[in-house]
């Protein structure tokens, strides 16, 4: 039977184009398309239900014994109403498993349909030119000056504040550039203080943060020369990416309004140098 006869309802007429002799198109001639039964359309159901779990077992989306429990529903019919139930018997254990209505299919799945964050409005961003006087002023101040070393990535946690709407940042750099990207953490803010993380690189922030999540999967590191993607996922999302920047030559300045509620972090790279080390001198404020 043809798709387009499959679609047609029982008792329904369809045109089938016959061919002549000449190899042209015959006249058309009306056929009765026969019911689909109800067996086939079940088998059909099944046999769908099977094929996404393999699919999904060889794409390492779903975990073999969940496979198992999706091949083993595609053999009954799913409840439909809240309240109905379904009850499977194992054919190795004799273990009863009861299925609900109000059970979702994403359950199955587990964590691999999370959502990804929204995207994130572009910061703004501008430079001036008064270095020396700029860094003469933070090198004075408590906690405006730190040493990115070679091959480190600094990271300062900056948490939104409640009576702010925008984080604003200004730094530079003595000699020589320094990579720079700003990321979000969607994450509910428990205390306003800034905090500073250093890890020895970009590859082993990016397995603290998979620790946190519990991500089992490596994440590439991103380029700096070119411009790395963010390889946070999950709650993060990325304000710009880390770039190299000439902060050696001009201050480095920009703003981003709050998306709402959590923790940006400004990432400060060093990982692509091996010999230099980098004299950071920073100023992040908040303002209404």
């Amino acid at each position: 039977m043809s798709d387009l006869q499959a679609a047609e309802g029982p008792g329904s007429w369809s045109p089938t184009a016959r061919r002549g002799s000449a190899g042209g198109v015959g006249d058309c001639q009306p056929q009765m398309v026969s019911p689909v039964s109800k067996d086939t359309t079940e088998d059909l159901r099944k046999a769908t239900g099977a094929l996404e779990a393999q699919a999904l077992v060889k794409q390492d989306l779903l975990p073999a014994d969940q496979a198992q429990v999706l091949n083993e529903m595609a053999k009954y019919q799913v409840p439909q109403r809240s309240g109905d139930i379904v009850m499977i018997q194992s054919e190795h254990t004799g273990a009863i498993d009861v299925l609900s209505a109000d059970l979702e299919s994403a359950d199955l799945l587990g964590d691999h349909r999370k959502v990804s964050p929204p995207l994130m409005a572009p910061p703004c961003i501008w430079t001036f030119a008064k270095v020396k006087e700029f860094k003469s002023k933070l090198g004075k101040e408590k906690n405006s000056r730190l040493v990115v070393k070679r091959g480190e990535v600094v990271t300062i946690r900056v948490p939104t504040h409640p009576e702010g709407k925008r984080v604003c940042w200004e730094f530079a750099t003595d000699d020589y550039d320094i990579g720079f990207g700003v990321y979000f953490d969607w994450t509910p803010v428990t205390t306003t203080d800034i905090t500073v993380q250093v890890s020895d690189s970009s590859d082993d922030e990016d397995e603290e943060e998979e620790e946190e999540e519990e991500i089992e999967e490596p994440v590439p590191a991103g380029d700096v020369e070119r411009g790395s993607r963010s390889s946070l996922r999950g709650r993060y999302g990325e304000v710009m990416p880390v770039y190299r920047r000439d902060s050696h030559r001009d201050v480095q300045a920009g703003s981003h309004d709050y998306p709402g509620e959590g923790i940006y972090l400004l990432k400060f790279d060093n990982s692509y140098s091996l010999l230099r080390n980098k004299t950071l001198y920073f100023h992040i404020y908040y303002t209404s």
